[in-house]
């Protein structure tokens, strides 16, 4: 692609987009050997992915809650879900965080399980 093509690109995309190829730009640059882009983690594989946790809630449940995050790296988004917690001291919105495990899609989502996790350090 040469200059003149990326820059009608820049020039011509909306706020959205140019946030989304930011933090794309942003996680590569973090990114260690095994992660991944969101956008192309095939289900039922095994995944390393890193991103801005979104959003956090907790689903209550006499039984068993779930404390459940959407995680986004600007090419997709995965739902990670820890079931029996509450809360995690960490996982807070705006944290980047890398996650580990398998990624299922049984519904419209893709989504985690219990995964392996690491807190990234805050960024000022």
């Amino acid at each position: 692609m040469n200059a003149i093509t990326r820059a009608y690109r820049k020039f011509t995309a909306t706020k959205a987009e140019l946030d989304s190829k930011d933090l794309q730009d942003q996680f590569v640059a973090l990114a260690e050997s095994q992660t991944q882009p969101i956008g192309q983690c095939q289900p039922g594989s095994q995944v390393e992915v890193v991103g801005n946790i979104r959003s956090v809630s907790v689903q209550p449940s006499l039984k068993s809650p779930s404390l459940e995050i959407e995680l986004y790296d600007g090419s997709g988004v995965v739902t990670v879900i820890w079931m029996g917690r509450r809360v995690i001291p960490g996982i807070v919105a705006g944290r980047t965080l890398k996650v580990c495990g398998r990624l299922t899609c049984n519904t419209d989502r893709p989504i985690i399980f219990n995964p392996r996790y690491e807190l990234r350090p805050l960024t000022r």
